[in-house]
């Protein structure tokens, strides 16, 4: 690709904002950022929690929220170059469909292990798949390698299974480790919804009770198809019980250095 980047060119993340100094789940973020920069080889400032709330102290506080995704209005893009500079974008969050959102396929990007799984320099292949959803009427792509699913453009798909179990594609085998799973895993399995990393095959999907996605933007939605085969029963259990545990996590989950 004539646009493509080195991968270990930067480290980034993409954090939740809500427009006044505030951060959902900051110290995930950084810690995923700091593990992903490892494996990257770039080295991140040892007060980078210091300086990205002095960065965002900085910024004015947003008065109008009208118009704006009213659970998350924005996202702020947390990126640390080779040579270590530490910068911070802030943009609007986009508006989601309650309705089961439109999924295609494609084939996962062209990384090896164990860069595929990091947030790294090369992103150009997962900003083209979710354009190319939009450009076929869909909303989102998932990424496929052999039959199996491998991760979302920009979220993680989680399963439920028709044993009650709730499976989402393993990082070893290239999915990103994501935040938003990391912030709604245990309450989840408090009010019994099991979850385990495993290879999810196109047979599993067809027989899946339900299928939702997660992301820091996006939060929890629903699936409703996959190149236009319907998956399971749409905002079921697994969905209602995520949305649940998701909406306490905003009344409690924001951080700041007030």
């Amino acid at each position: 690709m004539s646009d493509s980047k080195d991968p270990s060119s930067e480290v980034w993340t993409t954090m939740a904002y809500d427009g006044n100094k505030s951060l959902l789940a900051p110290y995930l973020h950084f810690n995923r950022l700091l593990k992903h920069s490892q494996i990257l080889g770039i080295d991140v400032n040892v007060d980078l929690s210091k300086i990205v709330f002095e960065e965002l102290g900085k910024m004015p506080n947003i008065e109008d929220y009208n118009k704006l995704n009213e659970e998350i209005p924005f996202l702020v893009k947390l990126k640390v170059n080779r040579e270590g500079i530490i910068s911070l974008e802030m943009r609007k969050n986009n508006l989601w469909t309650d309705n089961p959102l439109q999924a295609i396929s494609m084939m996962a990007p062209d990384f090896e292990l164990p860069i595929l799984g990091t947030k790294h320099g090369d992103w150009q292949t997962y900003e083209n798949a979710r354009e190319q959803a939009i450009n076929h009427n869909s909303d989102i792509a998932l990424f496929f390698k052999d039959n199996f699913l491998i991760d979302g453009d920009h979220c993680m798909p989680l399963m439920l299974d028709n044993d009650g179990i709730a499976y989402h594609p393993k990082h070893s085998d290239g999915a990103l480790d994501s935040i938003t799973l990391e912030q709604l895993r245990e309450d989840m399995e408090l009010l019994g919804i099991p979850i385990r990393g495993a290879k999810i095959s196109l047979k599993m999907l067809l027989r899946a009770s339900e299928l939702i996605v997660l992301g820091s933007g996006m939060g929890v939605c629903s699936v409703g198809t996959i190149d236009g085969t319907k998956i399971g029963m749409p905002k079921g259990k697994l969905y209602e019980i995520a949305r649940e545990v998701w909406l306490n996590k905003l009344k409690n989950g924001w951080s700041n250095l007030r």
